[in-house]
């Protein structure tokens, strides 16, 4: 069985998922239900800002990519900013490749998504 490992946490400055492990098309929808239910937490949040840390994942195929597209869609639908950490190449790559890294524009810390004023 493949791994992947789902925490969140809430800070000051937003609702933080972080993913390790796997990201494909036999986990993904733990991934979608995990960023569904943090978009619902971000919504409460003071910032209505929601950080997805992906520095872990090992492997992050289009499954992968669509659950991120939908979650910015669906929080940016909502009032909710979506910003997406992710320094490793095994998640930078796919971006790059299909060109979205306009609509998810990485950050490569947690400290430097919550320091942006971006999309606020």
């Amino acid at each position: 069985m493949k791994s992947l490992n789902i925490a969140q946490e809430a800070r000051d400055g937003a609702v933080i998922v972080y993913v390790s492990g796997e990201v494909d098309t036999g986990t993904v929808q733990r991934l979608a239900a995990a960023l569904q239910a943090a978009t619902a937490d971000a919504l409460a949040h003071p910032s209505r800002a929601l950080v997805v840390e992906l520095n872990e994942a090992t492997y992050f195929g289009s499954a992968g990519l669509n659950a991120l597209l939908d979650s910015v869609e669906t929080g940016g639908g909502r009032g909710v900013t979506v910003r997406v950490v992710a320094a490793n190449a095994e998640v930078t790559r796919p971006i790059e490749v299909t060109k979205l890294d306009d609509v998810l524009r990485p950050y490569p810390t947690v400290a430097d998504a919550l320091a942006s004023s971006e999309g606020l």
